[in-house]
């Protein structure tokens, strides 16, 4: 049998939890880390008799986020009552939004392999309540409301995407979109931002797709792209054992790299949503719309054009200067006391590759962005060598000290007495005579060797250029 190459058609749901202080329908606190079943009051847990009131803030959020996304903002929308019977909600339905959401009809493009650009459509945002949190445990399941209530956005694709290249890339600058605008923090290790992936595949050249799968709660890129790959090959390997891939949602197993069948997935119609007889629709009016627009913040793609344009970095440079709010915060305090393009090559060649060893995220980073331009104005000034620096910022990294700190502890203050290296230059000379004689018979690369044993013999500590220029002298005299 003849083998049969599929595409991949990908579509995502991104929910995210909104920056507010309270949840949605009350004024329980939304803070992460509390004590299990803290934060809950009555409404939020759906009690007999009492009525949900709509945080002003989550529309702003949500406003802002569409914005950004390029979406149509309804000047009219309703919350709705989506049924469902699980145990992690305690009123047995959830308040989100169906017929007319807050949002509609956005795009994002984002940037491909080959340095092209791709639009993915965005359906629309809306906004609903989370659920709470069920712990599995021998025997007993454990519920944490904490989350019930709390505020999200969710944001559906169209079926555009056709790898999990085009799925992270557009889940990663989604990410940075929200950051940008404030909305959320977007912390993947809270729970703050998920994915679930809609996937199918169909033969290669056909344009009418096959059964999709759901694939729930992914919380970092790395299972976002694993998931993708896993599914895909699941549904070719169905199709080509004669079998039919089932419409069903299904749960990553990040741990075992699978996903397994939870249930046949739902339609519309089996949530029975009805409009929510306690909350009234909410009213935009075109002056609010116009001025969210007109506040909005500096978004990524702006960022990256200023610092490709203005401040001359490479577009590899920019687009990772822009990838997360926390990195492009720290970019522009570092950038207000030393050199950008200096700034910038510290945060991409160095401290990203600390980060990476201990598999730290760079919000966990210890070193500020006033330390970080002490430490490349040391530098600039000649008060250190840029090899010192390297084991500087080391140590800045591991500590949280500051740059002259370390440079006093681990005695790395460059030498710039050049009567000092002059003195050693002599010595080193001297003692190289085979070097001196190549040098002078036209082997130019000897004086190289030389520069490389004073600063051996100064451990480093030497101004290089005082030292070349000395070097050069000495030997031509």
């Amino acid at each position: 049998m003849s083998y049969i190459e599929y595409d991949m058609v990908i579509g995502l749901e991104i929910h995210c939890e909104l920056a507010t202080k309270s949840k949605i329908f009350c004024s329980c606190p939304t803070t992460f880390g509390a004590q299990e079943n803290e934060n809950v009051c009555p409404v939020c847990l759906g009690l007999p008799g009492t009525l949900p009131v709509l945080n002003r803030s989550v529309v702003d959020y949500a406003v802002r986020v569409g914005l950004a996304l390029n979406c149509e903002i309804s000047n009219y929308s309703k919350m709705d009552r989506k049924n469902y019977f699980y145990p992690d909600l305690p009123k047995a339905y959830q308040i989100s939004q169906y017929e007319k959401p807050i949002c509609e009809n956005g795009y994002l493009d984002i940037e491909l392999e080959d340095g092209s650009t791709k639009r993915i459509g965005i359906t629309r945002i809306h906004i609903e309540e989370d659920a709470g949190k069920l712990t599995h445990a021998y025997k007993s399941t454990f519920i944490d409301n904490n989350r019930c209530g709390v505020p999200l956005i969710e944001i559906v694709t169209e079926p555009d995407m056709r790898s999990a290249y085009e799925a992270e890339a557009f889940a990663r600058k989604v990410r940075s979109i929200i950051q940008a605008t404030g909305s959320s923090d977007c912390r993947m290790q809270e729970g703050s931002i998920r994915f679930d992936v809609n996937l199918s595949i169909m033969p290669k050249g056909s344009e009418v797709f096959g059964t999709r799968t759901e694939m729930k709660n992914l919380n970092s890129f790395r299972s976002l792209v694993r998931a993708v790959g896993y599914e895909s090959r699941r549904q070719e390997d169905v199709l080509l054992d004669g079998g039919e891939v089932i419409q069903e949602t299904r749960r990553w197993d990040d741990s075992k790299g699978m996903s397994v069948s939870m249930r046949s997935k739902e339609d519309a119609h089996d949530y029975r949503y009805f409009p929510d007889p306690d909350l009234v629709p909410i009213v935009l009016t075109d002056e609010y719309i116009a001025h969210m627009r007109d506040t909005l913040p500096e978004l990524p793609d702006a960022k990256l054009r200023r610092y490709t344009e203005k401040l001359k970095l490479s577009a590899f440079e920019s687009r990772q200067l822009t990838s997360e709010s926390e990195i492009t915060e720290f970019f522009e305090e570092a950038i207000r006391h030393a050199d950008a393009k200096s700034v910038a090559n510290f945060i991409i060649v160095d401290i990203f590759a600390l980060l990476k060893t201990d598999e730290e995220d760079f919000s966990n980073l210890k070193i500020t962005p006033l330390q970080l331009a002490e430490l490349i104005n040391l530098v600039r000034d000649s008060v250190i060598s840029i090899s010192a620096s390297k084991k500087v910022l080391s140590e800045m990294y591991r500590t949280g000290e500051d740059a002259k700190t370390v440079v006093d502890k681990l005695g790395l203050m460059q030498v710039s007495d050049a009567s000092a290296i002059e003195t050693i230059v002599r010595k080193v000379i001297s003692d190289n005579p085979k070097s001196v004689e190549d040098y002078k018979g036209g082997k130019t690369q000897a004086m190289g060797y030389l520069v490389g044993q004073v600063m051996r013999a100064s451990k480093g500590k030497a101004n290089p250029k005082i030292v070349n220029e000395l070097v050069n002298r000495v030997l031509n005299e």
